[in-house]
């Protein structure tokens, strides 16, 4: 690479290598699906921006509620002040997702989120007189962030080793089937604070879905020995996982080398919101009793994330006593602007024809993978609703192989943004694309293996 292409400005880039790093596309706007660069080269979206853009860049109802906010507040400490628009986003949250979440704790990111949760189980159990459950309980494939502890109830890997040394133990059980826990808790079920878990899919870890009915069976297990379940669901919230309604197991479409999800019974006890089908948690019937939410939340527009929790969880913090206080919080907790976002992002949800988008999604998804079901570099192929996975063989496996680099140029050189990890290539889009724009996707997807 000539020293000229080399990258020269002064900004350090998340999960980049800097060492000759070519000179990244410049974008000066976004619209929809597409993104537009200085040089008048337009990429395709197909990742969401990391997972963060649900209804389109610049989606124009959520830039006007910004906008209008901003005139009127933009921000206020929120400790010993509230404003309406964090009010009001709480009650929603509340009312849409799975269980009884009552409480809402806001920060500003997916890692935060789980951090605040994390710091939450393991308060309550001290304060609810449970000393000895000290410790977490986390999947085998989990990531759940960047900080020190979402790194610590992450598995080990690339992304973890240089801070091993500073990472709490966690007790690591796999996804695939639940016999290992259930064995961890009966043996030591006195001991453990709460199960953390990305519902129905492990993203970062490799785009892994779990055994059918493994969710449902965790919160059983949680139950029989009192442990709470934290769900990460800063991936698969608001509709990410969700397949508008089709009955997968059925297939009407094709594919179902494995369902999406599980349908069980469900525990009569915990009723499922109308907006329950927007969370993993939801869709299986499953009510956690700490909800971690980022990413779409905003709709991609602002950075801010919340945590929910029931009203027993709330109440091991309430005392007289100043030092049972949940010691978390930063500036722009609860940022109105944020708030903004969100509410307007819910707003579209309910005003516009989200679930269908959502629904042709799956379904085009399920087709393209159909025909890619028997290709010869085709290693296997899975689908979470909105969320489409293929696994390129590869004589190695992991975030560190590099085939992704090679498959992820591939992709930019003919103006379409996908970030595959490793050898595995994900479709991930906002919710606005049309068939046509989805098409070139896979098409360009083909056109990588051939």
């Amino acid at each position: 690479m000539a020293a000229a292409d080399a990258y020269r400005g002064r900004v350090w880039y998340p999960y980049t290598q800097m060492l000759d790093l070519p000179q990244p596309p410049e974008i000066v706007r976004g619209r929809g699906v597409w993104l537009e660069a200085r040089d008048g080269r337009r990429y395709l979206d197909a990742i969401s921006s990391w997972w963060v853009t649900l209804h389109g860049h610049a989606e124009p109802r959520i830039a006007e509620a910004i906008a209008r906010q901003a005139s009127e507040l933009e921000q206020v400490i929120l400790s010993g002040f509230t404003h309406p628009l964090a009010e009001e986003l709480a009650e929603k949250l509340a009312a849409i997702t799975p269980g009884h979440m009552t409480r809402v704790f806001y920060s500003d990111d997916g890692s935060t989120a789980v951090e605040v949760a994390l710091k939450m189980a393991l308060q309550c159990r001290q304060q609810r007189g449970e000393p000895q459950r000290r410790r977490i309980v986390a999947l085998e494939h989990a990531y759940h962030g960047d900080t020190l502890g979402a790194m610590s109830v992450s598995a080990r890997s690339p992304f973890t080793v240089a801070f091993d040394d500073w990472l709490f133990p966690v007790e690591r059980v796999p996804s695939d089937r639940l016999e290992p826990l259930a064995a961890l808790l009966a043996e030591r079920g006195s001991e453990v604070a709460a199960v953390i878990v990305e519902p129905l899919l492990q993203a970062a870890g490799g785009m892994v879905l779990q055994a059918e009915g493994f969710l449902a069976g965790v919160r059983r297990l949680c139950d029989q020995h009192g442990v709470l379940l934290i769900a990460d669901e800063v991936l698969t919230g608001f509709g990410r996982v969700s397949d508008g309604g089709i009955d997968w197991r059925g297939a009407p479409l094709g594919y179902a080398e494995r369902p999406a999800y599980a349908q069980p019974a469900g525990d009569p006890r915990e009723p499922r919101p109308a907006g329950a089908w927007m969370f993993a948690c939801g869709a299986a019937g499953v009510a956690p009793d700490i909800l971690c939410l980022s990413k779409g939340l905003t709709a991609g527009f602002l950075p801010m994330a919340a945590t929910l929790c029931t009203e027993a969880v709330y109440e091991a913090f309430l005392s007289s006593d100043r030092a049972r206080t949940l010691f978390h919080g930063h500036s722009f907790t609860g940022n109105a602007l944020g708030c903004a976002a969100a509410l307007a992002s819910l707003e579209v949800f309910a005003t516009e024809p989200v679930r269908e988008r959502i629904a042709a999604i799956a379904a085009h998804h399920a087709r393209r993978l159909e025909r890619l079901r028997t290709h010869p570099r085709v290693a296997a192929i899975r689908q979470a609703g909105t969320v489409a996975i293929l696994e390129v063989a590869a004589e190695t496996h992991g975030y560190l192989d590099a085939m992704g680099p090679r498959l992820r140029k591939f992709y930019m050189d003919r103006g379409v943004l996908l970030r595959p990890l490793g050898p595995v290539v994900y479709v991930l889009p906002p919710y606005c694309i049309r068939p046509s724009e989805l098409d070139e996707v896979w098409d360009m997807i083909e056109q990588s293996l051939d």
